[in-house]
């Protein structure tokens, strides 16, 4: 049986890229792509994918958010995150949301399909330079979900937060989250009061510094 793999990463030439040298593999296939995390989660679902490599920075849902919803939802999916970030609130918060693997972009194809195959056999799968941000931020902090256990916010209100930040309007997050105007604003409320944050400015820094978005992409 074919190891299904799902693509996550909000740019299509890179897309592109993976999945000509992943259909190299005569034991894996790609069978869907997807743009932003939320499209993400509704494929991981409606395709029942083995593996899902996931970017971390993307608009709309961020792969955090994406990925604890699709692992809480489908525990069984073995998902890597392949990002160009090193920074331990990215890589302990991937790990945190459920990644059994995590690997920088810059890394050789080889490095890549070795990790999913160490995936798929029931194993976490991390490459060198992750690993020692990893041990550090456990022995700092004792935890992996400490990233998650120090956060005011739900996950709704963070989903919430990014769309505020990437500059989209009320009645466009009410769109995307299938929520009421009126439900977006008292979330808009419930974030700023708990963040003692007041202005979009504000939200949108804070945003940055907690790697809900990001300026390198």
């Amino acid at each position: 049986m074919k190891i299904r793999i799902l693509l996550a990463d909000d740019h299509k030439i890179f897309r592109d890229g993976l999945r000509s040298l992943i259909e190299r593999e005569p034991e894996m296939e790609i069978v869907g792509e997807a743009e932003n995390g939320r499209k993400a989660a509704r494929l991981a679902e409606k395709l029942a994918p083995t593996v899902i490599i996931m970017d971390v920075s993307m608009p709309d849902m961020n792969g955090i958010e994406a990925a604890r919803n699709i692992t809480s939802a489908m525990p069984d999916v073995r998902l890597i995150a392949l990002s160009m970030h090193s920074d331990r609130r990215f890589v302990l918060g991937m790990l945190e949301a459920g990644a059994a693997g995590y690997l920088l972009k810059d890394c050789a194809y080889e490095e890549l399909a070795g990790a999913i195959r160490h995936v798929v056999r029931g194993n976490t799968y991390l490459s060198p330079k992750i690993t020692d941000v990893v041990v550090k931020g456990y022995l700092s902090k004792g935890t992996l979900s400490q990233p998650e256990a120090t956060s005011p916010l739900t996950s709704r209100e963070r989903e919430i937060l990014q769309l505020i930040a990437e500059g989209h309007s009320t009645k466009e997050i009410a769109s995307h989250v299938c929520l009421s105007i009126k439900t977006v604003e008292t979330h808009r409320r419930n974030i700023m009061e708990k963040l003692g944050i007041h202005s979009v400015a504000e939200l949108t820094k804070y945003s940055i510094r907690e790697g809900l978005i990001s300026l390198d992409k």
